[in-house]
């Protein structure tokens, strides 16, 4: 038999309602605000997630328990497709088409986009190494140092200004193979 767990998120209100709803249906945000509703999730997981995590050891298999910042992250946009199609084109038209691209990118007719990359809003364009980036604990990236070095050095996160990258992070990827063309060799 297991030891009982302190669950918050299951406990009946005096109200007898469930699952932090108000009287009229609609979810309790905390005023409503997007850094309320932060801090309420952030809560949830602390109070209710994580002991879980903790008691049953679930960073042995899979995942260390969440931080702040990654609760916090902006989504990710995850482009895939063959290569040569048109993916970080695609990428730099969203960004408004500057004349470069974004940091460190290449357009070409053969694959040019060799890594993973992780296109996301900074102050100044800079391209941050995957190493670094994995470590950095203002940068989202910390759960890839489970994928290892090998993963890391072909990983590395761009920054620039752009109005979209306040919402959203893009990452970029390699060309997959596809059909005949698995065949020739490479």
């Amino acid at each position: 038999c297991s030891p009982a767990l302190p669950s918050p998120m299951y406990r009946r209100d005096p109200g007898g309602s469930r699952g932090g709803k108000r009287a009229g249906g609609t979810p309790q945000t905390g005023g409503g605000s997007i850094e309320a509703s932060y801090q309420a999730l952030k809560r949830a997981y602390a109070e209710s997630i994580k002991p879980l995590e903790e008691h049953y050891h679930y960073d042995s298999f899979f995942n260390l328990p969440l931080t702040d910042r990654d609760i916090e992250a902006k989504p990710f946009v995850l482009l895939i497709g063959q290569y040569s199609v048109g993916k970080t084109s695609f990428v730099n038209h969203l960004l408004g088409d500057p004349p470069k691209g974004y940091p460190g990118s290449n357009v070409g007719p053969e694959p040019t986009t060799d890594r993973f990359v992780a296109i996301t809003q900074g102050p100044a364009e800079r391209v941050t190494p995957g190493n670094a980036a994995a470590v950095n604990p203002n940068m989202p990236f910390t759960g890839l140092q489970a994928f290892g070095n090998a993963f890391l050095q072909k990983f590395q996160v761009a920054e620039m200004r752009s109005s979209i990258l306040e919402h959203v992070t893009i990452v970029d990827t390699p060309g997959v193979l596809s059909g005949e063309k698995q065949h020739i060799g490479r």
